[in-house]
């Protein structure tokens, strides 16, 4: 029966797949041709069913692997398990996907946090940064966020593309919701002037710290 249900979700991922879809998402470094709405309706449909996760997951299908994540029960890995598909998640949508809906919502959250920020690849060290993230925003009690603002100003500038933009997450999140260290965060966006020429679409916010955090705080003080 799961071999059948793996081959039946296979098929209608095969019969959802859009090249004008693909050739926007390779863009990004996403190897799929998947219409995400389409992609959601279906793990609708399916409910949560882990071990169809795993076996989608197994395919190493980009389409598969989000799906997985969708109806996946993420309490129920095992940090190690998620450690290795972190490094296993070859696409950019995959790894925010799973850190965003899966290890976010695990148990093993901030061990993880502590060992993927540590590590020497920068891809696994972003989503230790993306952890980190979440946590000033969320529950920034034990955080040191001075010493999180030392190694930004120190290792920002030069970090591959990921894990600039993981670390820039976390020096604006410091900036819009600790207002005793917002004068250091902006100050560091602008000498380090990352993403200062980032292409924004008209009505979005620039992701270039500085300009981040001040309209983010200005829609705070508007509300």
């Amino acid at each position: 029966m799961a071999e059948t249900a793996l081959a039946q979700v296979m098929a209608e991922l095969a019969e959802l797949e859009d090249p004008k879809t693909r050739e926007v998402n390779e863009r990004h470094g996403d190897d799929h041709g998947v219409n995400l709405s389409k992609l959601r309706a279906l793990a609708k449909r399916l409910k949560t069913q882990q071990e169809l996760a795993g076996q989608l997951w197994k395919t190493d299908d980009t389409a598969a692997r989000l799906l997985a994540i969708l109806i996946c029960r993420p309490k129920a890995f095992e940090r190690d398990e998620l450690d290795d598909m972190l490094r296993e998640a070859r696409t950019p949508k995959v790894h925010d996907w799973l850190v965003n809906y899966v290890v976010k919502k695990s148990p093993h959250s901030e061990e993880l946090r502590l060992a993927w920020s540590a590590d020497p690849d920068p891809v696994v060290a972003s989503a230790g940064w993306a952890l980190t993230t979440e946590r000033v925003a969320k529950k920034p009690d034990g955080l040191d966020l001075t010493a999180l603002l030392d190694v930004i100003e120190a290792e920002m500038k030069d970090a591959p593309d990921r894990l600039q933009w993981a670390m820039n997450h976390c020096l604006a999140q410091i900036g819009i919701e600790h207002p005793e260290h917002r004068t250091r965060a902006i100050d560091i966006g602008e000498r380090l002037g990352v993403l200062k020429d980032y292409p924004t679409p008209p009505g979005c916010t620039s992701p270039f710290a500085p300009i981040w955090i001040n309209e983010m705080v200005r829609r705070q003080h508007a509300k």
